[in-house]
């Protein structure tokens, strides 16, 4: 059972936790960590670029010249692709990007993300993270005295304090335990849980 170590918000160490194997310690599938991630950024995309093809364009209704005769390569259309003004070959349309992916196959990702942070010695625990207001410097202070960097911070409530004193804070964002996902784990530097979240975290996905 992989063992870490648990911080205060003033950066040292308070105690040690024991993570669960079934969830920090399975062997690390990239395959399935590649496809949540290609399947994240897939599911983001709008796909609402529109181009027209040839039979939207206005105009081109009447043939620019007649057939034989003229010397001209033979034109049926001045909306024709070759035609300036003319429509797109192969235009663009609006489609959906996004797919899916199994149910166990986003647990294995997103437990095989999490083995690799603790792997990395990339996952930090804390035993709490409170603020009696809403202030910036006091965030960007406990990410400091951790050695916190481009960090995702994971806490188990939606403690206002905390979720808009790290909003303007450039070098980590916060998320709940159940906004996690795959490809911001493998994005972030640190991982930083608060001990809540590891429970939580434990209790959903073993």
């Amino acid at each position: 059972m992989a063992q870490v170590s648990v911080y205060n918000m003033e950066g040292k160490e308070v105690g040690k936790m024991d993570l669960n194997d079934a969830i920090f310690g399975i062997e690390v599938n990239e395959h399935l960590v590649h496809l949540a991630v290609v399947q994240h950024l897939a599911n983001k995309r709008q796909g609402t670029q529109k181009a027209k093809t040839r039979s939207e364009v206005s105009g081109g209704g009447r043939k620019p010249w007649r057939q034989k005769g003229t010397g001209h390569a033979r034109q049926g259309s001045t909306r024709s692709p070759q035609w300036r003004h003319g429509g797109v070959v192969f235009a663009p349309v609006p489609r959906d990007y996004s797919f899916k992916l199994n149910k166990k196959e986003k647990r294995i990702a997103l437990k095989s993300a999490l083995t690799s942070k603790v792997n990395d010695g990339k996952l930090l625990v804390l035993d709490e993270l409170k603020f009696d207001e809403i202030k910036t410097k006091e965030f960007a202070n406990v990410m400091k005295n951790i050695n916190a960097v481009k960090a995702l911070v994971v806490i188990n409530n939606n403690d206002n304090n905390v979720v808009l004193s790290a909003r303007n804070y450039a070098d980590a964002q916060t998320q709940l335990t159940s906004e996690i996902n795959v490809y911001d784990i493998m994005k972030a530097q640190t991982v930083v849980l608060t001990k809540d979240a590891v429970s939580t975290i434990e209790e959903v996905y073993a």
